[in-house]
């Protein structure tokens, strides 16, 4: 890339917002978080709707990168999420955040294959979180999208990489019952995933893309599989 790219490139206001201090985010880590503007998902139980529907940012690559230089030294990584952050331009303002001395950690969808394999051979990632959205019968309807195929690929990807990763999964149980859940156990079983598997019952803000309430049952996790380590958040 270019000089003149590269600077167009980071002056673009494409961040919605950023959370200055995170202990939570990124696991024994003290994080910011960049959220990024738009996503290329519908999902119903989505809280960050004015985020995942926002056209720009009110921050540029510059404006958070001007802050990283303050937080040298008391901050140790910088997490990428959104909406989705690989819908965006992103190897400029990563490899400037490793110049800073910060590890990063990307939240995704995985939908955006070629960018997160791109971004892991540049060495630019130290950690992923990757959204299992649903099972491939329900992926659709879930997400509002047509990207499992691509969004299987990265799974693929990263179970086979060295970097450390995360599955995780958002539940409604309006949406998802406890065999959907299982079907993606089996699935991760299947593929080799030895890590951990996130659980993240949803959370009712009020507002949320498909208008969902609480739901009218609570989900039962005596009826999982246990053939994977669940973690419950």
């Amino acid at each position: 890339m270019s000089t003149n790219r590269e600077n167009n490139s980071l002056s673009a206001k494409v961040i919605y917002d950023l959370t200055s201090f995170t202990h939570l985010d990124y696991p024994d880590h003290l994080s910011c978080i960049v959220w990024f503007s738009g996503c290329n998902m519908r999902c119903d139980y989505c809280y960050n709707k004015d985020i995942v529907f926002a056209k720009d940012g009110k921050y540029s690559y510059e404006n958070i990168l001007d802050f990283l230089k303050t937080r040298v030294g008391l901050l140790e990584a910088v997490v990428l999420s959104g909406g989705e952050a690989t819908t965006h331009d992103l190897i400029p303002f990563c490899r400037k955040i490793k110049q800073l001395g910060f590890k990063i950690k990307l939240d995704t969808n995985g939908t955006n294959f070629l960018i997160v394999k791109e971004l892991v051979a540049l060495n630019l990632l130290d950690y992923v979180a990757l959204d299992y959205k649903a099972p491939e019968a329900k992926f659709t309807q879930i997400t509002h999208s047509n990207r499992y195929d691509e969004f299987s690929q990265t799974l693929d990807f990263l179970i086979k990489s060295k970097l450390p990763f995360e599955a995780r999964t958002t539940i409604h149980n309006d949406l998802l019952d406890a065999d959907d859940i299982n079907k993606i156990i089996d699935d991760l079983k299947k593929r080799g995933y030895k890590n951990s598997y996130y659980i993240q019952e949803f959370l009712d803000t009020g507002s949320n893309i498909g208008n969902l309430q609480t739901p009218k049952f609570k989900f039962d996790r005596s009826l999982l599989q246990n053939d994977i380590n669940i973690v419950y958040r």
